[in-house]
């Protein structure tokens, strides 16, 4: 919620679970054609991150159903960027630990994307060097 309030206040309009695009993004900003997905660590496996463990009990399905979401997440990645979006992942202990972290990240992605694609809005409050917070 702190990252949709901070973008409507920077004066980005965003749509929520596009489910006509691959994946079901969380939060898609049509106009610069970036999606964003905020993944539990856990359920999507998010590398190098203690929460990735798999539980022992019934650790063949478990590890069987957790290869199983990172494959999906990849192709739903890859089908994307062939149709011109750009996917980024937030990690959900990226926002409990650094929340200005994952702000930070979306400005990296949203002004990355406005010099590749010359979609450049000059009525945007982000530009190089501020901040959503």
């Amino acid at each position: 919620m702190a990252v949709r309030s901070r973008l409507l206040a920077a004066g980005f309009r965003y749509r929520l679970h596009r489910r006509d695009l691959p994946g079901n993004p969380d939060i898609a900003l049509p106009k610069y054609k970036i999606v964003f997905f905020v993944h539990g660590c856990f359920w999507h496996q998010h590398p190098n991150c203690k929460k990735k463990t798999i539980p022992k009990q019934n650790f063949a399905f478990w590890e069987k159903k957790l290869a199983g979401n990172v494959h999906r997440d990849s192709a739903a990645y890859r089908e994307l960027e062939k149709l011109g979006w750009k996917p980024v992942i937030v990690w959900e202990c990226e926002v409990k630990k650094r929340p200005a972290g994952v702000i930070e990240k979306i400005e990296r992605a949203i002004i990355g994307n406005h010099r590749s694609t010359g979609n450049v809005r000059q009525d945007s409050k982000i530009e190089e060097g501020a901040t959503l917070a």
